[in-house]
């Protein structure tokens, strides 16, 4: 294990382990760290501690006249002062500075030569070091030894809080992002997310300035070399979706697309592990194994076998493993341009149809709006859907103005003559708690038909409200799933919840009215008029 310096930044511990080969990781990290365990299959076991998500409310980034101008400041880009972002970069670097080990992963993000950043993860936990190599893309020996200076370094001390009475700090935790010193700072939280949404963090401010369309997506290619974007919020089927055993994966959450194509971010795949199994997910069931990471899921300490029900710990439990662990894969993890972009929603209001298709206008409407629905706790019989609305399908990490990112796809999606998709993978005859959840064969069998072009000479139907259109008939897909009306035996209660549900769209668009193309705004759906 070679020793690395990490003087240059304040930082004089002997023990320093660089780019760590996965059983010393192993090793170190059942020795030295609670709460890990190893599974039945190898995987090792890991709990994130008191976080077992992401803490959007207290990531911070750095206010500076040269980037200022750039950002969409508000409630998800919140500023913070040069001053504190030192006094808790200081903060971190005295809490590594008394570790008796530190891990530091030096790796690319982006496969596409031309765009990828170095990047450097300084941190304490061996299980962080492990999860980096899985998601970022490793050097080869060669690389690492001309790695030379990261163009972003992260300090991770999580373990050590922030110090909730130092000004403009929140909590105990604080996620820093400073885009001049190319540094990100963590504090208070040991979940691994925040590294891998730091980095994508740092991409979206990026490669807008080159023209890129940085994109909260999975993607995949076909044998004809025809790329699909499937984007989508966590629970919409974005990951399952992706891993098509007749396509080949590209990556799972994270690419951009360039004037010659498009190339995953990440080197790794972090999938939602909760009712994990191999009948329905056999490509990310058959991906947990040596080397994998399982965060915060629970497991027998006799027979170490994980239990993928069980929500004791969180329901946010997740795999991280290095793409190559799907068999199917796109290797380099780059393609040509989309020949089919697909917005997935779960729609638990079981309006939406299961699948139609959008004009380049409708698809920047959906793309700004980023809609799904989110299933409410049932709590004294409470079950109504909450709807959920993430700008770009990624709001969390995006850094410009929604509107930078909806001109960058319009463009792209005319200039290649690209069909866009809405596929809802929620409820149908009803809403939640009525109705029933899509079957996932359906899904497919309706991806399929994209892929195969199979709606290209079906009839179509348009939404009289939202105006996209609707086929009419799909293979191996009942055709009376294809029109959500026909599902509710209760028609005036549809119309109603339709209505609701346009009247939520149409309120969260209002704050991008003023800064949007008005065709785009035109391509929202209208009032449905209720009928006794």
């Amino acid at each position: 294990m070679a020793t690395f310096n990490l003087q240059q930044y304040g930082i004089d511990t002997e023990k320093i382990y660089r780019n760590s080969s996965v059983p010393v990781l192993y090793e170190l990290g059942l020795r030295l760290e609670k709460g890990t365990a190893i599974s039945d299959v190898g995987a090792l076991i890991t709990y994130s501690g008191e976080k077992t998500g992401r803490s959007p409310k207290d990531k911070r980034i750095v206010k500076h006249p040269d980037s200022e101008n750039n950002i969409d400041w508000g409630s998800i880009n919140i500023g913070l002062d040069e001053h504190t972002f030192m006094v808790n970069h200081e903060r971190a670097l005295d809490y590594l500075n008394i570790c008796e080990h530190l891990y530091v992963v030096d790796a690319f993000a982006g496969w596409d030569p031309n765009y990828r950043i170095k990047t450097r993860i300084v941190c304490t936990r061996a299980y962080h070091a492990l999860f980096m190599q899985n998601m970022l893309i490793m050097p080869s020996k060669e690389e690492l030894a001309n790695f030379g200076e990261p163009d972003y370094v992260i300090f991770n001390a999580g373990q050590f809080p922030a110090n909730r009475y130092t000004s403009e700090m929140t909590s105990k935790t604080s996620v820093d992002l400073n885009l001049e010193r190319k540094e990100i700072v963590i504090l208070g939280t040991e979940y691994a997310g925040e590294m891998k949404k730091g980095i994508f963090s740092v991409m979206n401010y990026l490669m807008p300035l080159q023209g890129v369309l940085p994109m909260h997506c999975s993607a995949n290619v076909g044998e004809k070399d025809d790329v699909t974007i499937l984007f989508g919020l966590s629970g919409t089927g974005k990951t399952t979706l992706s891993a098509d055993p007749k396509r080949r994966l590209i990556g799972d959450d994270e690419h951009c697309w360039t004037d010659e194509g498009t190339f995953n971010i990440e080197g790794g795949c972090y999938a939602k592990a909760i009712n994990l199994s191999a009948e329905n997910e056999p490509d990310i069931y058959n991906a947990i194994k040596f080397g994998t990471v399982l965060e915060n899921v629970a497991y027998d300490e006799e027979t170490r076998k994980v239990d993928y029900t069980d929500v004791s710990i969180t329901q946010n439990t997740r795999a991280s493993y290095p793409i190559h662990y799907i068999d199917n894969i796109q290797m380099p993890c780059v393609a040509g341009h989309p020949k089919n972009i697909i917005f997935l929603t779960c729609d638990a209001f079981g309006i939406l149809p299961p699948i139609s298709r959008l004009t380049p206008e409708q698809a920047s409407y959906h793309f700004i709006s980023g809609y799904t629905a989110k299933v409410a706790g049932t709590e004294m019989g409470v079950t109504e859907p909450e709807a959920t609305f993430s700008a770009c399908f990624g709001a969390a990490f995006m850094m410009w103005h929604p509107n930078k990112y909806a001109e960058l796809l319009a463009e792209k999606i005319k200039s290649h003559e690209v069909t866009a998709w809405l596929v809802n993978t929620g409820w149908t005859g009803g809403a939640y708690g009525v109705g029933t959840r899509i079957k996932l064969k359906y899904t497919r069998a309706m991806i399929d038909a994209i892929h195969n072009s199979d709606f290209d000479s079906v009839e179509y139907v348009t939404d009289e409200a939202f105006g996209f259109q609707i086929p009419t008939n799909c293979p191996n897909v009942p055709s009376e799933v294809l029109i959500p009306e026909n599902t509710w035996q209760d028609k005036p209660k549809y119309k109603e919840v339709k209505q609701k549900l346009i009247t939520l769209f149409n309120q969260n668009f209002k704050q991008f009215e003023a800064n949007v193309n008005p065709e785009i705004t035109a391509a929202g759906p209208k009032n449905y008029e209720l009928q006794s």
